[in-house]
């Protein structure tokens, strides 16, 4: 698949199969984030692959994160704030869509989780106080139901190109 088509039909999902996904489709993933850009080069990323069911119970407090229960892995993204501490958020955002991306365009649905209670996530996973947990990914094949299938030809409802670029200049108002 063409990451240009991967970047397109990229959607949340939110219901996973009971499918596990292969350790080698999770060492792509991993791969792919370990690989991406990072300001001076610092990499200030660690990533936790979480598969057990007690520990995704936990991650699953959020308030949108019920469905981490249902998912097989949960990627949790740390930012080390002593190696980067102005660009950890940034570097460590970059590295975990470039997975995102990559589990697309191998047939995995994945899932952005911002809801979370860092203090319990930090202590269900032993995460030093030196690392903020920046975001976690639900990884997992999608569960589809008769009909849900999006096309990869639709389009979601996104913003105009023009309503969202200016050229040399801000020169619109949203």
């Amino acid at each position: 698949m063409e990451v240009s088509e991967a970047i397109r039909i990229r959607r949340s999902v939110r219901a996973y199969d009971s499918r596990p996904v292969a350790d080698d489709l999770i060492t792509k993933l991993l791969e792919a984030g370990r690989i991406a850009p990072s300001a001076s080069n610092y990499q200030p990323w660690h990533f936790i692959v979480v598969k057990d069911a007690a520990k995704r119970q936990v991650l699953s407090e959020g308030k949108y994160a019920k469905f981490l229960t249902e998912s097989p892995v949960v990627i949790v993204g740390c930012g080390d704030k002593k190696t980067s501490p102005k660009w950890y958020v940034v570097d460590t955002t970059i590295a975990l869509q470039q997975m995102v991306i990559a589990a697309t365009a191998e047939g995995l649905g994945t899932c952005w989780i911002g809801s979370f209670d860092e203090d319990a996530v930090r202590e269900a996973l032993s995460v030093p106080e030196r690392f903020a947990i920046v975001a976690m990914i639900a990884v997992g094949y999608p569960k589809q139901k008769p009909g849900s299938v999006v096309p990869p030809t639709r389009t979601r409802n996104v913003k105009e190109l023009e309503k969202i670029v200016s050229y040399e200049e801000f020169d619109s108002e949203p």
